[in-house]
């Protein structure tokens, strides 16, 4: 694989980077600005995020091929359970009288070591029921979901479309 197409590898894993840390900026804007109170599948989807970023911005800092393929696998896997998270919860907005078990789910994310470090942006303090007006016709699960199924779809993608043998 030559070089020009791995620092492309290594600028898209930048550019997805920001992205997630830009939607996690987002989702606190909402929270603190307009008051909408995340759920505990709200915080799995940012944890998610913060992974994909994480998993992003080491993979396009790594020299050779194979740690950039590693990290771009991390965010794939990261970029599924996000969909796990967004769908479920696209699910129960779709079906109100459905729970995201907030007595179960509540203090197992807020268990999680991010939640007692940065407890603004990792701690549960709403329903995953609740309607919020969505944005552009999307509710926040469904951009949520949206942006969990480009990449797991983009990274893979683009993998193969760079390192494909002419």
């Amino acid at each position: 694989m030559n070089e020009h197409m791995l620092n492309r590898e290594r600028r898209f894993l930048v550019l997805l980077g920001i992205i997630c840390l830009s939607l996690i900026g987002g989702a606190l804007y909402m929270q603190v600005v307009l008051g909408e109170a995340p759920c505990p599948l709200c915080i799995l989807q940012r944890y998610a995020l913060l992974l994909i970023a994480v998993f992003a911005f080491i993979g396009a800092a790594m020299r050779g091929t194979r740690g950039v393929t590693i990290f771009e696998g991390l965010v794939v896997l990261s970029a599924l359970g996000g969909i796990a998270a967004a769908g479920n919860h696209v699910y129960i907005l779709a079906h109100p009288a459905v729970s995201c078990g907030i007595d179960t789910l509540q203090p197992i994310v807020d268990g999680l070591p991010l939640a007692s470090v940065l407890p603004l942006v990792f701690q549960v303090d709403g329903f995953c029921s609740t309607p919020y007006p969505p944005v552009l016709g999307l509710s926040l699960a469904q951009w949520a979901l949206l942006a969990f199924v480009l990449t797991a779809i983009l990274v893979p993608l683009g993998i193969y479309r760079n390192r494909r043998r002419p």
